[in-house]
C-alpha cells in the first residue's frame, strides 16, 4: 500500500425499493453476512485511517446492525446521487487523503482489488471498471483514440453509439481528496437523473490534467451490484459457488454439488471428509478427518470428531459430537448436546443439553433432554425424558451399561444407577439403584369372547 493516508466512503444511503422489503437494501445477507458487513471487512483488510459510512433511509436501523463497528457515520438527509453522498463524508476528510470510493450493495469486492486499485491511483485518480457482454444500466466508461479514461457517461445520458461500449463503471474509484473537494463543488443535476454524478469527477480530473488510472476487474461477479431478489440470489449462489471451490481446492473437502452448497459462516475441515447436496453450515462449524453429511442437514456452531457419520436431514445445534459417532436420518441435536465417541443417535430423535456417553444408542423416536447419560446405555424407541414440571427443567441421570426399554418415561429430578433395566411401558418417578430391574406394576386385561359394537 502507498505511504500517503487513506480515507473509505462506502456509499449506503440508498432506499432499495426494488427490494420490496422492510429490510433496508445494505442489510440483506449474502452467505450469512449483511452486504454492507462484507463491504466493510474489505475496506477494514486495507488498514484505513477512517471508514465514513453514508446512511440515508433506514439509518438508524444500519447503524444499529454494526453499532460495534469501527466507522464514522455520516448522515444523507436526501439521496441527490453519489456526488452528493460524498460531499456529505468530505467534510470530515484531510486534504491529504487518498479517498476509496466503495458501494454497499457491491457485497463480494475483494480486499486484494482494491489494494490494486489503490495502488493504481498513486497520487491521481483510479477507476475500477468491468467488461460486460450484457452492458445495459450500466454508466459507461469513455476512452479516447489512446485508450485513455476521458471520463463516464451514464446509460440515461448516452449516445445510441456510446451505449455499444461494453467496458462498465463499477462506482469503485479513488481520488485525491483535495481536487475531489473542487470537482464536487463544480457538479450540478443537468441530466437524465436529475442527480449530482460522483463519475462527472473523472472528466473534471481529466480537464485538470490529473492521471486517471483505470482497473479492468477479470471477475464480473466481483462488481455485481445488487438491486433487487433476483441479483441478490445470483450473487449469493456466486459467492457460495466461490466457497465450495476454494475449501475443494484448498482443503480437499468433497462435495457433490457445489452448486447446492450453503456457507453461512466458517467451516474447518480435516481430511476425507465429504458433504452431500443441500446441506447448510452456518455459524463457526469443525469436521474432522472422514467425516460425512447427508444430504439436507443443517449445522450450526458445531464440532463433529473424526469418523462420523451424519445421515440425511439432521439439524445439528451447538453440539459437540465425537469421533465414531452416528447421527440420523432425521435427528435434531439442540443446543448443549455432547456425544463421546462411537454414540448414536438414530432417526427421529431429538436431544437437548443431553450428554450422552461412549458406544450408547438412542436409536429412534426418542426425547433426551437435560440428560447424562453414560456409556453403553441402550435407550428404546419411544422413550422421553420428562424434564419440565411447568416452572423449571431437571436432570434425569443414567448410569452405565443401563437398559430402558421402549415408551418409558424418565420423570426428572431422576436417577438410573449401573446396570439396571427399565421395563417396556415404564414411567419412572424415583431413583433406581444399580442392578434393579424396574418395571411398571399391572398387566393388560383380556376379555374372550368380545364382540364389537355395531353401528346401526
Amino acid at each position: 500500500m502507498a505511504s500517503y493516508p487513506l480515507s473509505v466512503v462506502v456509499l449506503a444511503a440508498g432506499e432499495g425499493k426494488r427490494m420490496h422489503s422492510d429490510l433496508p437494501k445494505v442489510l440483506h445477507p449474502i452467505a450469512g453476512q449483511p452486504m454492507l458487513g462484507r463491504v466493510l471487512d474489505a475496506a477494514q483488510a486495507l488498514a484505513p485511517s477512517v471508514i465514513h459510512v453514508v446512511h440515508g433511509h433506514a439509518g438508524e436501523t444500519v447503524k444499529a446492525a454494526f453499532a460495534d463497528a469501527p466507522v464514522n457515520w455520516v448522515y444523507q438527509a436526501e439521496q441527490l446521487g453519489t456526488g452528493h453522498a460524498v460531499m456529505q463524508a468530505l467534510a470530515q476528510v484531510s486534504d491529504g487523503h487518498q479517498v476509496l470510493v466503495l458501494c454497499a450493495d457491491v457485497p463480494l469486492i475483494s480486499a486484494q482489488t482494491l489494494r490494486d486499485l489503490v495502488e493504481a491511483a498513486g497520487e491521481g485518480v483510479s477507476l475500477l471498471s468491468v467488461c460486460l457482454a450484457e452492458p445495459r444500466g450500466y454508466g459507461r466508461v469513455l476512452r479516447d483514440a489512446d485508450g485513455a479514461v476521458m471520463g463516464i457517461v451514464e446509460e440515461k445520458d448516452a449516445t445510441d453509439t456510446q451505449r455499444q461500449i461494453n467496458e462498465v463503471n463499477t462506482g469503485v474509484m479513488c481520488l485525491p481528496a483535495k481536487p475531489l473537494r473542487r470537482w464536487l463543488s463544480d457538479l450540478d443535476t443537468t441530466n437524465a437523473q436529475g442527480e449530482y454524478y460522483l463519475t462527472d469527477c473523472i472528466a473534471q480530473a481529466r480537464r485538470a490534467s490529473v492521471g486517471v488510472q483505470s482497473l479492468v476487474c477479470d471477475d464480473p461477479w466481483e462488481v455485481q451490484g445488487v438491486n433487487d431478489r433476483l441479483q441478490l440470489a445470483a450473487v449469493e449462489r456466486a459467492c457460495q459457488r466461490r466457497q465450495a471451490e476454494t475449501l475443494m481446492r484448498e482443503h480437499g473437502l468433497g462435495i457433490a454439488d457445489p452448486s447446492r452448497f450453503d456457507l453461512r459462516g466458517t467451516l474447518s475441515v480435516g481430511r476425507d471428509c465429504f458433504i452431500e447436496p443441500n446441506v447448510i453450515i452456518e455459524g463457526t462449524v469443525s469436521l474432522g478427518d472422514r467425516v460425512t453429511i447427508g444430504p439436507s442437514t443443517r449445522l450450526l456452531d458445531t464440532h463433529i470428531s473424526s469418523d462420523t457419520a451424519v445421515l440425511g436431514h439432521c439439524e445439528i445445534l451447538d453440539t459437540h459430537v465425537g469421533a465414531g459417532c452416528q447421527i440420523g436420518p432425521f435427528a435434531r441435536l439442540r443446543p448443549g448436546t455432547v456425544l463421546a465417541d462411537k454414540a448414536k443417535v438414530g432417526n427421529f430423535v431429538e436431544t437437548k443439553k443431553a450428554q450422552i456417553g461412549s458406544r450408547s444408542k438412542v436409536n429412534h423416536l426418542s426425547y433426551i433432554g437435560d440428560a447424562e447419560l453414560g456409556e453403553d446405555v441402550n435407550v428404546g424407541a419411544g422413550t422421553i425424558t420428562c424434564n419440565y414440571d411447568g416452572q423449571a427443567k431437571h436432570l434425569t441421570k443414567i448410569g452405565n451399561g443401563v437398559f430402558i426399554g421402549s415408551n418409558t418415561a424418565l420423570v426428572a429430578p431422576v436417577a438410573v444407577g449401573d446396570g439396571a433395566m427399565i421395563g417396556a411401558g415404564t414411567t419412572i418417578r424415583d431413583d433406581v439403584p444399580s442392578d434393579t430391574l424396574a418395571v411398571t406394576d399391572g398387566r393388560a386385561r383380556q376379555i374372550p369372547g368380545w364382540q364389537r359394537p355395531h353401528n346401526e
